[in-house]
């Protein structure tokens, strides 16, 4: 991936505080920066490498990120943090602190979907992102971050572009195991895998090192296959959109108010069939709650919320 990178050169800034926003994805970390209105950076470069769990090599990523992409002699007054992976409230809070202590000013770190709907300019709802993963979040009235989903591709991430191959998979050795012939389906997935036969997609599924990464790069045969009219293909998206609205129905049941669920992520936004599956799902399973696609990018959360601990 190549770096993006626009900045202003040293100069006189405004006046106004100099906030940063990072949204560290799966697979590219966006940084921008703002003084009042104007942007004073933005900068892509790729996430490899992240790791979240270690939060003072984190950090010293994050810290690397904003001293390269800010210019020569700008201190931001507030740094916040969406970042992958960041999974639990300790965790977020361990990167957080070390942040704060490498740059030497007030950050916030939050799980990369949280940044979903103060990016769409609201103060409360849910986040949902499908992309190579899935996972829902939102905040209880009193202020709790509450996240179902995003357990990853062998256990979860349904609706998401890994679950949704995983889930191919069963559906295509289910179709197997009943003596059905091969549909569309099933000749897209081994013909990805590079096997030529059923059975064998076991074997090519747990040979994946990165398992979301590699599974997830399949996804497109599914859809393929349903616009090519395979029943298994449909079935698998439609399933998708059930689980995605589960989530959302699943922080419903904790208390989170759900009127508005900001939808972010290639898989679900870039493929009408998986969103009008979930769409209808969600207005079964959670009726009132409005799908809202995110329509900018997600680093303008952190931005906000940057701005909030000032």
């Amino acid at each position: 991936m190549r770096i993006r990178r626009k900045r202003i050169r040293a100069r006189r800034l405004s006046s106004s505080p100099l906030v940063v926003g990072i949204d560290v994805g799966g697979t590219k970390t966006h940084l921008r920066a703002l003084a009042g209105d104007a942007v004073v950076a933005d900068h892509v470069r790729p996430s490899t490498g992240w790791r979240p769990h270690d939060a003072p090599a984190a950090a010293r990523r994050l810290a690397e990120t904003v001293r390269e992409a800010l210019p020569a002699g700008s201190t931001p007054a507030a740094v916040a943090v969406g970042a992958h992976a960041c999974e639990t409230h300790r965790q977020c809070a361990r990167l957080r602190a070390a942040v704060a202590e490498l740059l030497g000013v007030p950050a916030l770190v939050v799980g990369d979907a949280e940044l979903l709907v103060p990016a769409a300019g609201l103060d409360q709802g849910v986040g949902l992102v499908a992309g190579t993963g899935s996972v829902a979040v939102g905040r209880l009235p009193d202020g709790t971050s509450v996240q179902v989903g995003g357990w990853g591709a062998v256990l979860g991430d349904e609706g998401g572009a890994a679950g949704l191959v995983r889930q191919a998979a069963r559906a295509v050795w289910a179709a197997h195991d009943r003596g059905e012939p091969p549909d569309p389906l099933t000749l897209a997935l081994t013909g990805a895998f590079g096997v030529v036969e059923v059975p064998a997609l076991g074997a090519a599924l747990e040979s994946a090192t990165d398992v979301s990464a590699e599974w997830g790069r399949h996804a497109p045969v599914v859809f393929a296959a349903a616009e090519a009219g395979s029943p298994l293909a449909r079935s698998v998206i439609a399933e998708g959109g059930r689980a995605l609205a589960a989530l959302v129905a699943g922080l419903a049941a904790r208390g989170v108010p759900v009127d508005d669920v900001v939808v972010a992520g290639g898989t679900v936004l870039g493929r009408p069939a998986l969103y009008g599956a979930f769409t209808a799902a969600l207005a079964e399973a959670v009726p009132g709650a409005r799908a809202r696609p995110l329509a900018v990018a997600p680093v303008e959360g952190a931005v906000a919320l940057a701005r909030s601990i000032l």
